[in-house]
């Protein structure tokens, strides 16, 4: 792995405490942090988050996001921007959230860990 990612991955172990990261074939990186707790709103008080994270990174930015395939809004429906897609080269299914920055990456502001903030607060909001 790249030094940058290994620190960053680092750093969301001493936030988050268990971050699994699985290098794929392609050289993209499988980031998933089990157990996220999750507000009243939606299905479950807890979900896995899985991202991938680019082979270029820092310099490629990091873009949607999945979580557990059951996962609904509380009544049952679907979350907006959301559908049941496969993660790539893993296969496994999952809850793909069409979910992306509000302003533009920067390498030298951005981390794993604020890609994680806006990952949370997507998450927030259940709708």
């Amino acid at each position: 792995m790249n030094p940058i990612l290994d620190r960053q991955l680092e750093q969301m172990r001493q936030r988050f405490g268990t971050v699994n990261a699985t290098r794929l074939g392609s050289g993209t990186t499988l980031v998933e942090v089990p157990n996220v707790p999750l507000p009243p709103g939606w299905s479950a008080a807890a979900t896995s988050i899985r991202f991938l994270v680019p082979p270029a990174y820092p310099f490629a930015a990091l873009d949607c996001f999945w979580a557990d395939a059951g996962l609904t809004l509380a009544g049952g429906g679907a979350p907006k921007n959301s559908g049941a897609n496969p993660i790539p080269e893993v296969g496994q299914g999952g809850l793909w959230f069409s979910w992306h920055l509000t302003g533009s990456w920067d390498p030298n502001r951005d981390t794993l860990s604020s890609w994680m903030n806006t990952i949370l607060e997507r998450m927030r909001q259940p709708s």
